[in-house]
C-alpha cells in the first residue's frame, strides 16, 4: 500500500534533517528518503561555518546544545592583499554573542540524524529516487532500495541538499576557474575568537577559529591549488605565509588537505508545481563570505513554517515559499558572486577602489552594521 505524508524530503543531509525536524515539530507527516546507507558519515573533521541566525534555528530545533565545542567568532577582520583598506565587524558593535560559530559538519548531521530517531517522521535510508511525477495536488516519489521498487505519495516534496539529482530541475552553473584548498593549521598566536578574510588577485584566503586551530579556506587558480595540494607541508606553510601576511604569527603546522573546485550552481526556479528546492539543490555557493549552509537553513526553515501556515496540501503553499525566498535567495547569490568578481583580480584601479570601500565601511557604522545583519540573518533581516 502506497504510504501517504504531507512533506517527502529527497536528500537526508544537514539541512534535509533540519527540514524534516522542523515540519515534524509543527504535526506534519514526513518522509525522508537518503541514498546514504545506515552506516555513519565519515569520521573526517570537517569545520562549518553557522551564522548566529542559524544558531536561533538549530536551538529552536533542539540541536544547539548537543554541538559543543561550538567555536564564537567574535570578530572578522576583512583586508586586500597588496592594496590599502581594510575594515573590522564584531559582534560587541552587533550587540549580538558572536558573529557567527565553527563546528564539526559530522557532528552536527550525527546529531540531526539521532534527533530524527526521536520523532515520528519515516526514515528510509539507501533509497534511491529514481522519478517524480506531480500534478496540481501532490506528488509521486518512486524509489528502490534493495533491489526493489517502491513510491510514496506526498502534498509536498522537497529536493534538498543533493536530491537535485533526482530531477532535472532547470540549472545554470558557472566555473570561477578556481579551486579551494581547505585544512586545519596551526599557527604561532591563538585565533582569539578572530576571523580573518584577505583578498587576493586569485581569490579570498580565509581563517576561521576553530577548537584551538584555524579552520583555512584558499582559494587559488587551478594549477597552483593542485601544486600546493600536493607540496611537502613546509613548502605549503611558507606559501600560505607569503600569501597571508604575519597577522598570525607563523604557520606551524597543516592538517590533511581537501582540494575542491569552485562552481556556481542555481535552479532557475526555488519551486517547480509541487516541489520545492532547499539548500544545495536550490544553490551552490562559491564559499566566499561563508553563505551557502546557512543560506539553505533559511530556505529550510521557511519552507517548514509556509506548510504550517497555510497547510501542505494548499494550492497556495509553494508560490507562497517562493516569494518569501525570493529576495534572501537572490541577495546571498548577488552577494557572494559579486565579491568574487571584483576582488579576485589585480586590476590597479579597482584595488583602489576596493581598499576606499572597506576604509569607508569601517568608518560609516550604520553601513556596517547594515552588511553584518544580512550576513548574520540574511536579507530579509
Amino acid at each position: 500500500m502506497t504510504q501517504q505524508y504531507d512533506l517527502a524530503v529527497i536528500g537526508g543531509g544537514p539541512v534535509g534533517a533540519a527540514l524534516a525536524l522542523e515540519a515534524a515539530r509543527r504535526r506534519l507527516r514526513v518522509l525522508v528518503l537518503e541514498a546514504r546507507h545506515a552506516e555513519a558519515p565519515s569520521g573526517e573533521n570537517r569545520p562549518l561555518a553557522l551564522s548566529y541566525g542559524s544558531r536561533l534555528i538549530l536551538e529552536h530545533i533542539r540541536i544547539w546544545d548537543q554541538l559543543a565545542p561550538a567555536t564564537p567568532i567574535g570578530r572578522i577582520h576583512v583586508s586586500q592583499r597588496g592594496g590599502i583598506g581594510r575594515t573590522e565587524m564584531t559582534a560587541a558593535e552587533a550587540r549580538l554573542p558572536a558573529l557567527g560559530y565553527m563546528v564539526d559538519y559530522t557532528g552536527l548531521l550525527l546529531r540531526l540524524e539521532a534527533a530524527l530517531e526521536q520523532t515520528s517522521v519515516s526514515v528510509i535510508r539507501g533509497a534511491r529516487v529514481t522519478s517524480i511525477a506531480h500534478d496540481a495536488a501532490s506528488a509521486r516519489v518512486e524509489f528502490e532500495r534493495e533491489n526493489s521498487f517502491h513510491d510514496a505519495i506526498a502534498a509536498v516534496v522537497a529536493l534538498a541538499d543533493g536530491g537535485a539529482a533526482a530531477l532535472d530541475v532547470g540549472v545554470r552553473t558557472r566555473d570561477y576557474d578556481q579551486v579551494a584548498i581547505t585544512a586545519r593549521v596551526t599557527t604561532a598566536r591563538p585565533h582569539g575568537n578572530t576571523a580573518f578574510e584577505r583578498f587576493t588577485s586569485r581569490g579570498p584566503i580565509a581563517l576561521l577559529p576553530y577548537e584551538h586551530n584555524y579552520a583555512l579556506v584558499w582559494t587559488l587558480a587551478p594549477a597552483r591549488g593542485e601544486s600546493l595540494y600536493s607540496a611537502p607541508s613546509g613548502a605549503f606553510l611558507a606559501a600560505l605565509r607569503t600569501a597571508f601576511g604575519e597577522r598570525v604569527g607563523a604557520f606551524l603546522d597543516v592538517g590533511e588537505r581537501h582540494l575542491h573546485r569552485l562552481t556556481l550552481r542555481v535552479s532557475e526556479r526555488a519551486t517547480i508545481g509541487r516541489l520545492a528546492l532547499v539548500g544545495n539543490a536550490s544553490q551552490s555557493l562559491h564559499p566566499v563570505a561563508g553563505q551557502g549552509f546557512n543560506l539553505g537553513l533559511r530556505d529550510a526553515w521557511e519552507l517548514a513554517a509556509e506548510l504550517a501556515r497555510r497547510g501542505a496540501g494548499s494550492p497556495e503553499v509553494l508560490s507562497a515559499y517562493g516569494k518569501r525566498r525570493r529576495i534572501d535567495r537572490a541577495a546571498g547569490i548577488a552577494f557572494t558572486d559579486l565579491l568574487v568578481n571584483i576582488f579576485s583580480n589585480d586590476n590597479a584601479a579597482l584595488r583602489a577602489m576596493r581598499g576606499i570601500g572597506l576604509t569607508a565601511l569601517g568608518c560609516v557604522p550604520p553601513a556596517k552594521d547594515f552588511l553584518v545583519r544580512r550576513m548574520v540573518f540574511g536579507a530579509r533581516a
